[in-house]
């Protein structure tokens, strides 16, 4: 995308603090698709600060030599007003097409390109470190435990020394050409790009009013109780999801179409599915803090159902529903558009989850857990 250098700083700038792409779009006055592009062609990874000298010519300056070739000022009458040598102008507009075709804005662009200069990273420069990384990720090692090897094995040898970030950046930024980008198969996430730690603070304060985990009766946290369930957003693509359902005491699954993310949207799907559920089987629902069940009040109520949030970064606290979204994988693989299967198609692969034995009820399956419950 050719747009001003002053655009893209801005827009790692709200990437890093842990703005959602929506949000970087909105502000930025671009497509949703526009920012995703920008950002997955860097792996995620904002680029390096450019680096210029102190006596280079500025955007300023550059505006004002359009301004004064376009009325026709010699390139010295240029350079007096501008207060630099004559070679400096007549080099600057060689350099950006001449007299008839100099742009300022163009010109800046290439002289920010041109101050990057990245150096060779260091597993491109050091090819022993390269292949000891490249071995570590094919057995599944993760970046921090490579680097902690890598410190204890070799540790007179500064050479063989590279921290996690490094490992990241050269995987997912692929210019570097020191790691195969099939190397990312290895790493625990899979994902495309690299992840800022800062979250949004719009993320974080998305659910008003919610009520804590730690407030839910400890006879949910046992499953001695049945009816309470635990949901969550199964993304395919960065836009398309579906909204999983959990049972704790049965590890029943329900899957409810979403056609947005919109918490009005996501409470009226949820409402329906809940809703033709028996009464004593709806006790509870434990959700992330995401801002899809921002309308959460109107959903306990019309759905009569108590709705519990977990503590923030805690989804080992929906232990249930995770671990059936990662089974469900197998049906809705990374990056897949959910959004062309309809509902029956969904309640098909729930029928099939459903009816898989698990350990965990005794070789039973969540079906026949359930309808016992039912009955």
């Amino acid at each position: 995308m050719d747009r001003c250098p002053q655009f893209h700083s801005e827009l790692w700038k709200r990437w890093k603090k842990g703005e959602t792409l929506k949000e970087i779009g909105h502000a930025l006055d671009v497509a949703l698709s526009s920012v995703w592009q920008i950002v997955v062609r860097r792996g995620g990874v904002a680029p390096a600060p450019t680096r210029r000298r102190a006596d280079a010519l500025t955007e300023d300056e550059r505006e004002e030599i359009s301004r004064y070739l376009a009325t026709g000022k010699s390139l010295r009458f240029i350079a007096k007003r501008l207060r630099r040598a004559p070679s400096t102008i007549l080099r600057e507009v060689r350099r950006n097409g001449g007299v008839e075709a100099y742009r300022a804005s163009k010109a800046e662009r290439r002289a920010t390109e041109q101050s990057r200069r990245p150096q060779p990273c260091k597993l491109l420069r050091h090819p022993r470190l390269q292949r000891w990384v490249a071995k570590k990720l094919q057995l599944n090692w993760s970046p921090q435990q490579i680097t902690a090897w890598l410190r204890r094995r070799f540790v007179d040898d500064a050479t063989m020394q590279v921290s996690h970030e490094t490992i990241y950046r050269t995987l997912f930024v692929q210019a570097r050409g020191a790691l195969r980008k099939e190397l990312r198969q290895h790493l625990r996430t899979q994902r495309t790009h690299r992840v800022p730690r800062a979250k949004s603070s719009t993320n974080s304060g998305a659910i008003t009013n919610g009520i804590s985990i730690r407030e839910r009766p400890a006879s949910v946290e046992d499953r001695a109780v049945p009816g309470h369930w635990e949901g969550d957003l199964l993304y395919g693509t960065i836009s398309t999801f579906i909204a999983t359902l959990v049972e704790r005491t049965t590890r029943y699954v329900m899957l409810v179409k979403i056609p947005s993310k919109d918490c009005k949207v996501v409470a009226a799907a949820l409402q329906r599915a809940i809703q033709r559920l028996p009464k004593e089987l709806r006790k509870s629902l434990t959700w992330d803090r995401g801002s899809e069940l921002g309308a959460h009040e109107e959903l306990a109520i019309d759905a009569d159902i108590k709705i519990y949030f977990c503590d923030p970064h805690s989804p080992w606290q929906r232990g249930s529903n995770e671990n059936t979204n990662g089974l469900l994988r197998q049906y809705f693989p990374k990056g897949e558009d959910v959004s062309r299967y309809t509902q029956r198609q969904l309640d098909a692969i729930a029928r099939q989850l459903n009816e898989r034995p698990r350990e965990t009820l005794g070789w039973k399956t969540p079906a026949e857990a359930f309808q016992q419950l039912l009955r």
